[in-house]
């Protein structure tokens, strides 16, 4: 019964993977023959200030949305965990933008950050004179600065939590009632029963997800930077180590270089699930208190 995944598993995964190692040792342009590089291409990486740009950006991108996907996806299944006129509503809502097509999404948030007609920026204007926000200020500009473009692809991952919104929403409707009767006869506030019961009971399924979007960050910003700010503003702010390997590889024609930058990317994958392991078994006795 399980040989249907073993050679999916075996087909899309670890033969993908053993090519990948294989072609991370030669040059290889797809119009002439692999030839062998050894560890060229992994030294030409550490020299690379367009690699360790694009480096540095999914680090912080993962270390700055990740939490915010499973906080902001957790506040939702909290809020709307309970039958309510309109919460079937807005479940729906939390969840629609995941439905929603990687490219038709990022054309629409071409279109809302657009600085001089995006529905974002008319809103920040309201209130203000001259193009200036209601405090003064100039809004951002998500297309042209970096900072606000670095910003700007975070927010767009916000609103794709809804699958963690729907795992997170299972388990606080599973979680058993009676424990939340006996909080109540004791008379326990709102933040007692959050630490000391919901988010105990709550802590494995967070801290799997948490390991689940750190590894998906790793993909999750190549259509926004693609289709939304192509690797830029000047120099090199939204490019990612997906984008970075796709440009190399089928832009640049550097099959071997891209395949080299796919193993580094393995490698983060695998040495954020193994830090996250390991701080999730050194503060699990936090939660028990």
């Amino acid at each position: 019964m399980l040989t249907p995944y073993l050679v999916g598993l075996v087909g899309l995964v670890l033969v993908p993977a053993l090519v990948t190692l294989g072609l991370s040792v030669t040059h290889y342009d797809l119009l002439r023959p692999p030839t062998w590089a050894g560890l060229d291409n992994f030294a030409a990486l550490l020299e690379d200030p367009i690699f360790r740009v694009a480096l540095l950006n999914s680090v912080v991108f993962a270390l700055v949305a990740v939490p915010l996907r499973v906080l902001l996806a957790l506040g939702l299944a909290l809020l709307l965990h309970r039958r309510a006129r309109g919460v079937g509503t807005a479940r729906t809502a939390a969840l629609l933008p995941t439905a929603v097509p990687e490219i038709a999404y990022g054309l629409l948030w071409l279109w809302l950050f657009n600085p001089l007609y995006g529905p974002i920026n008319q809103l920040l204007r309201a209130g203000g004179e001259h193009g200036l926000t209601a405090l003064g200020r100039t809004p951002p500009q998500w297309l042209t600065d970096p900072t606000s473009a670095r910003a700007g692809i975070i927010l767009m991952s916000l609103f794709t939590m809804g699958e963690t919104f729907v795992v997170l929403l299972a388990a606080r409707r599973a979680l058993p009632r009676d424990v939340y009767e006996m909080a109540a006869i004791e008379d326990a506030t709102g933040w007692d029963v959050f630490r000391r019961i919901t988010l105990p009971l709550m802590a494995p399924v967070l801290a799997l997800l948490a390991v689940r979007d750190a590894v998906a960050s790793l993909h999750f910003t190549f259509v926004p930077a693609f289709v939304v700010t192509d690797g830029g503003p000047p120099p090199y702010a939204t490019t990612y180590l997906s984008l970075f390997v796709y440009q190399t590889g089928f832009e640049y024609l550097r099959y071997g270089y891209a395949a080299a930058a796919t193993l580094v990317m393995m490698l983060l994958t695998v040495a954020a699930v193994l830090v996250q392991w390991r701080l999730i078994r050194r503060y699990r006795r936090f939660f028990q208190v």
